[in-house]
């Protein structure tokens, strides 16, 4: 049974560039040219590879150019293979199923300054973002990228870069500077925004805790570990278009009690971060457990990989 169909576009290698130390950047287009489906500056897709992985990608082109999708890969040889089968196996002019673009920052009325800081690899939705607001010329921006030494992308940070809009920080000659004093006091025009190493993002929650929700953004690489909640108790998902009604054991996921009734959900990161598996609720109280949903998001949608329930009946706009 599918309550959703899960969407994926048919795409082809078209291009494959060294893009610094073990970054390779995949360029995906429609085999037969056609535009792709839109996308926000910095969104991200999900690529169902042919060994049967899928894996998430920052989009470091930008909106406009929109015959094809641009993704940086860094090949870790520790990771969960996502990346090495990319790198190793992967070719131009094999096919890729990608999903529809999601997320993303929107660039939005009233924000008039935007201050992004990225650790390596993770300046890659910020690279989309940046491109966006130089061509729009709709705010001002300054990009913060943390390296060891290496500048990731180089090539295509390299006029950013020159124009002072990118600040490369070394940190092996001069340490991490402190977050705190790259952002700056909380204003209401203004908008922050980080993606980088757990350590980095877990700063930055820390020293824009006082800030409005709206004027921020955080994006992880790993999904932290699974809180085991031993107080979880049993609930009932109801499934509103259909009516059917699934049992979730104390210490299950929701996830998991879907996919055992035969409901196929989107997954990816199954640690809340991607966005990948989001469906409405209707009715109950969920418990939010992602850290991707804004406080207004919550209202609607939950993450069916980590959320649970306190209340007994939960429904689900599927």
């Amino acid at each position: 049974m599918s309550a959703r169909p899960i969407t994926t576009i048919k795409t082809i290698v078209a291009g494959i560039e060294e893009a610094g130390a073990d970054i390779k950047l995949f360029t995906l287009t429609d085999p037969d040219q056609w535009e792709l489906p839109p996308f926000k500056p910095g969104a991200h897709i999900d690529l169902h590879l042919p060994n049967g992985l899928v894996r998430t990608y920052s989009l470091c082109n930008e909106p406009a150019d929109n015959t094809r999708y641009v993704i940086a890969v860094k090949r870790e040889a520790d990771g969960r293979g996502g990346s090495r089968a990319l790198h190793d196996e992967i070719r131009v002019g094999d096919v890729i199923g990608v999903s529809l673009p999601r997320g993303g920052l929107d660039p939005g009325a009233g924000i008039a300054r935007h201050v992004f800081v990225a650790g390596g690899i993770g300046v890659t939705p910020f690279l989309s973002m940046a491109r966006h607001l130089t061509r729009t010329g709709q705010a001002d921006f300054t990009l913060h990228l943390m390296v060891r030494e290496e500048v990731p992308l180089a090539a295509h940070l390299a006029s950013l870069i020159d124009a002072g809009r990118v600040v490369v920080h070394r940190t092996s000659r001069t340490g991490r500077p402190d977050l705190a004093s790259l952002v700056g006091d909380a204003e209401a025009e203004t908008l922050v925004a980080c993606c980088g190493p757990e350590s980095m993002t877990d700063d930055f929650e820390r020293v824009t805790s006082a800030w409005p929700a709206a004027n921020i953004h955080i994006e992880r690489f790993v999904a932290p570990p699974r809180a085991i909640d031993p107080d979880a108790k049993p609930f009932t998902v109801t499934l509103a278009r259909s009516g059917m009604e699934i049992q979730v054991r104390a210490g299950q996921t929701m996830l998991a009690a879907l996919q055992e009734g035969g409901i196929d959900i989107a997954t990816s990161c199954c640690g809340g971060i991607c966005g990948a598996c989001k469906v409405g609720w209707l009715e109950g109280k969920p418990v939010h457990r992602d850290r991707i949903l804004s406080p207004y998001e919550r209202e609607r949608y939950l993450m069916v990989c980590v959320a649970g329930s306190d209340a007994e009946r939960l429904v689900l706009d599927l």
